[in-house]
């Protein structure tokens, strides 16, 4: 019940404001005139002229006579009252208002008005012109923040209007050939509206129009344009090393960036493979350890401003290297001399410094020991240490400076045999014994092998 109400009372409302009722629709084509019926009179400020809309008063009519009143409409420039045509119709004596919303904005429209009752109506009235009100204008004072990373900020004075509701942002780039609508910031008081993800080093325009509760739409304000932040210059001079044992160095030329944060590290393994972020520092060297010989790595330095921007890196890569292993020694004779082994080897690479002689001796079947010798410098040894009925394998390699440890030599193997006049030296001090599973005895004196278990270096 409640609701029917409302509608009805909306529905009789609007009635008022339009003085339509629809009893008398419109005059007849061929209109008697009585002059004997009252004219319309408007009052002192009978006119009132908006943006959408033009409200008219006049004086009350006492004539029982009259039903009601027609109102004719032209909104031709130089309209008279042979252009005017009819536009409305009022069903009641007693009303002495009439709202026009059928107007736009800055547009002239020229008004008069008729009584009328039984088949008869009064002579026209004078004919009125009223000129709409011009659209509403936008702020008057519009600003933006440029520079910002990646973002702007526009604020502006509230409109002094107080039938504005909200504003409408729009934005356009030079790219573009229309506005496009932004966004809206409802509330006539609110001042400020910030716009992200945008471009960096980018020109954007904007501009804001104002909309009312009556649904008037401002014109456009002034245009303001932002320039977003550019990114940060990328480094210079990336410099890595290919020398040093177990580490990469980088440098590069110091940051010239005013709000300089600081720089990012990238490595990868392969040139155009992804790259993880290793390092953040602020001085422009970094040392990457690594516990590799010869490992091979690929950089990406980048600048970071205080905006947290970042320089563009991804298409400068640089390769570093740790220092590779000596090249391995050559063994290149190893015999038998009485109850001795003489072994005797190349110097293969001018980096080694010192040797290291890995010693297997296998008596019988089963038991098997390791012997390693350190810290030869000389380019023999005699192994005075030897059994008959016994197998001897050796390995060298190569020791450098920096203490890296070269690949395995070419591996020999002496097979003493057994003799009642071979005479038995003293068994060696052993640094390192461990038993092995049972390998089959070769019959060659000497195999090269190049699956030695390095582990124990």
């Amino acid at each position: 019940m409640k609701l029917w109400n409302l509608v009805t009372l909306s529905i009789v409302s609007l009635l008022t404001f339009s003085g339509c009722s629809g009893a008398k629709p419109a005059p007849a084509d061929k209109v008697v005139i009585d002059s004997t019926l009252p004219l319309i009179e408007l009052t002192k400020n009978g006119i009132i002229a908006d943006m959408n809309s033009i409200a008219f008063e006049w004086k009350s009519i006492n004539d029982p006579r009259v039903e009601g009143i027609y109102i004719y409409k032209n909104t031709q420039k130089n309209g008279t009252d042979s252009k005017l045509e009819y536009y409305k119709t009022i069903n009641s004596r007693f009303k002495t208002h009439f709202i026009d919303s059928y107007v736009l904005p800055d547009t002239k429209y020229y008004y008069s008005f008729a009584t009328f009752a039984q088949d008869v109506q009064s002579p026209m009235s004078n004919t009125v012109v009223v000129n709409s009100l011009p659209v509403l204008e936008s702020v008057s004072w519009i600003h933006s923040i440029t520079g910002m990373p990646r973002t702007a900020k526009i604020i502006w004075r509230p409109h002094e209007n107080q039938k504005v509701k909200e504003y409408i942002i729009e934005r356009r780039t030079l790219e573009d050939k229309e506005w496009k609508r932004l966004a809206v910031v409802e509330g006539r008081l609110n001042a400020e509206y910030i716009d992200t993800d945008l471009k960096d080093k980018y020109i954007y325009m904007y501009r804001i129009r104002v909309v009312t509760f009556d649904e008037i739409t401002s014109t456009p304000s002034q245009i303001v344009r932002v320039v977003t932040k550019a990114l940060p210059q990328s480094v210079n001079n990336i410099i890595t090393t290919i020398n040093l044992p177990r580490k990469i160095e980088l440098k590069w030329d110091a940051s010239t960036q005013k709000d300089f944060k600081f720089y990012y590290v990238y490595r990868s393994e392969n040139v155009d493979g992804n790259y993880k972020l290793i390092a953040t520092l602020h001085n422009n060297r970094y040392t990457n350890k690594i516990d590799e010989d010869g490992k091979i790595y690929f950089y990406r330095v980048s600048v970071v401003d205080k905006d947290d921007l970042e320089s563009i890196h991804d298409k400068n890569s640089i390769e570093g290297m740790t220092l590779v292993k000596p090249k391995a020694p050559a063994i290149v004779d190893a015999k038998n001399v009485g109850s001795t082994i003489e072994i005797v080897w190349h110097k293969t690479d001018p980096r080694i410094q010192l040797y290291t002689l890995v010693k297997k001796h296998k008596k019988g079947w089963f038991d098997e020991t390791i012997e390693k010798i350190n810290d030869l410098q000389d380019t023999k040894y005699i192994d005075k240490g030897v059994e008959s009925d016994s197998t001897y394998s050796y390995v060298l390699y190569g020791v450098d400076k920096f203490g890296i440890v070269s690949e395995a030599s070419n591996e020999v193997r002496v097979v003493i045999p057994e003799s009642k006049d071979f005479v038995k030296a003293p068994k060696s001090n052993l640094n390192k014994e461990e038993s092995v599973s049972k390998q089959k005895e070769s019959k060659e004196v000497i195999i090269n092998s190049d699956d030695l278990d390095l582990s124990g270096l």
